[in-house]
């Protein structure tokens, strides 16, 4: 990594964007779940930049400059692509500063930040509904494979166990369920990572800043909802969440996008898919442990799987799960955190 750190200083020097002006050796800003790198440099007076290192092996940057411009043409606040270099993998971002929506969440400020996330959510679903069509299709098989990572990587390979027949076949009724009520929805512009580590907060706007949207797909309405308000790295009351999904119900029926008698369905079909969505990031979590070495994931996995009995246990025919996970999945998880 440490010739691909001499290799971005030598681009940044090269770039006509910055010849006039001095800037800082880049620090670390951050780094994600997949092989991006993000860096800082500081540049005149108090401002500064941000560098993507996102090696071309590992990843496809295109998408990322793509989806920025959708975005930007939809009036969300998004990092501008200043330079690029998609043969060596680095991009030129404007820095929309350090304070996620994590970082600053309380009980005094979380309904307005919450409110302005899924207004620019119907934003997205609203203005984006040509741009969707250019999208990868959130299809069957996509959902599906999603939703295998639980078993292939939490299951057998972190937790050896698996399924014996009649489970089986249980598990694979309950995927068949999931994608079914994912793909009956309307099939909207997916960000497909809308969380709290994702959003940042940025005082001058009534929006958050988005992030790592490069994966964008077009999909089921609720997706990006509940990744927001079932949030793997926070949780909130029932009761909250509930009102929540209601308000963000009463903006999309505003836009006409649902209708004022669909609201059971609705939120049904938005718990629904907050369990394929929970199914994926548990086993993402294990994956990045032993495929990539992130062992700090781990941590996240108990909270992400509370998030998923909680919906489960609401409906008959996903208490195949609750029991699965109780168990079988929670108590050997428990035993190697002893």
């Amino acid at each position: 990594m440490s010739d691909r750190f001499t290799l971005m200083q030598t681009w940044l020097s090269s770039l006509e964007i910055l010849k006039k002006v001095d800037f800082s050796e880049p620090k670390p800003a951050s780094s994600d779940a997949s092989f991006r790198r993000y860096f800082r440099i500081k540049i005149a007076g108090s401002s500064s930049l941000i560098i993507m290192d996102a090696p071309p092996a590992q990843e496809d940057s295109s998408a990322f400059i793509i989806v920025s411009q959708q975005l930007k043409e939809m009036g969300l606040n998004v990092p501008v692509v200043l330079a690029h270099n998609l043969a060596q993998g680095f991009l030129l971002l404007s820095d929309l500063g350090v304070k996620t929506y994590l970082s600053v969440l309380n009980e005094s400020n979380v309904n307005e930040l919450y409110s302005n996330a899924l207004s620019s959510l119907v934003t997205l679903q609203t203005k984006g509904v040509l741009f969707a069509n250019k999208l990868p299709a959130y299809d069957t098989e996509l959902l599906t494979a999603e939703m295998s990572l639980f078993d292939d990587w939490l299951g057998k390979k972190h937790l050896a166990t698996s399924m014996n027949k009649i489970q089986g076949i249980a598990w694979h009724d309950l995927q068949n369920i999931l994608v079914k009520s994912a793909l009956a929805q309307p099939q909207v512009y997916v960000h497909r990572d809308y969380h709290s580590r994702n959003l940042m907060f940025v005082e001058s706007e009534n929006q958050p800043g988005i992030l790592d949207y490069q994966d964008a797909v077009k999909g089921p309405l609720t997706y990006d909802a509940v990744s927001l308000l079932r949030d793997c790295y926070i949780s909130w009351e029932e009761e909250q969440v509930s009102d929540w999904q209601r308000e963000y119900f009463l903006m999309l029926t505003k836009e006409r996008v649902l209708k004022k008698d669909e609201w059971s369905g609705f939120q049904k079909s938005m718990n629904l898919m907050g369990i394929q969505r929970h199914l994926k990031a548990s086993g993402i979590f294990a994956r990045l442990y032993h495929r990539d070495g992130k062992e700090n994931y781990l941590a996240d996995i108990p909270a992400t799987l509370t998030n998923l009995t909680l919906v489960a246990e609401k409906y008959p025919e996903t208490q195949f799960l609750v029991n699965w996970v109780e168990k079988t999945i929670r108590p050997k998880l428990d035993d190697l955190l002893l």
